[in-house]
């Protein structure tokens, strides 16, 4: 039993990805419910309920907007975008020396990382840039 949990520790990743994403799809229904609940009070009442209370129900209660970076009001892309890009490219050059120096004799591995990583920094500076040249938004 104790070889199981030497041989498969990473398993607790995708599992812990997978309880944190049960967890906030259950607040994102609790969320819209309460929403919901409230503006049926005000219905009730005969009140128009307030514009912020409404605006609760524009999001998806999926939580797919979770991730996304936040835009500018012209359309420019905001931190994180090129938050990913540094960070991409910061962890390619890091798996870039370790496959260089050949740290625990991994040379290959750490290689494949590395390009891995210096694509997803390059697909991250395509977007920065494609999306930093628009105007307002209408």
């Amino acid at each position: 039993m104790e070889d199981l949990f030497r041989s498969y520790w990473w398993l607790l990743f995708p599992l812990a990805w997978f309880v944190f994403g049960g967890f906030t799809s259950l607040l994102n229904y609790r969320r819209q419910r309460d929403a919901l609940k409230l503006i049926q009070t005000y219905a009730e009442k005969g009140q128009e309920p307030p514009a912020a209370l409404l605006a609760l129900l524009d999001k998806p209660i999926d939580g797919s907007g979770v991730w996304e970076s936040p835009n500018d009001r012209y359309g420019r892309p905001g931190d994180g975008a090129w938050f990913s890009v540094v960070l991409f490219g910061i962890m390619a050059a890091g798996f870039a020396y370790a496959s260089w120096t050949d740290i625990y004799g991994a040379g290959e591995a750490f290689m494949i990382v590395s390009f891995v990583l210096g694509a997803l920094c390059l697909a991250s500076l395509v977007s920065a840039l494609r999306s930093g040249g628009r105007g307002p938004r209408a």
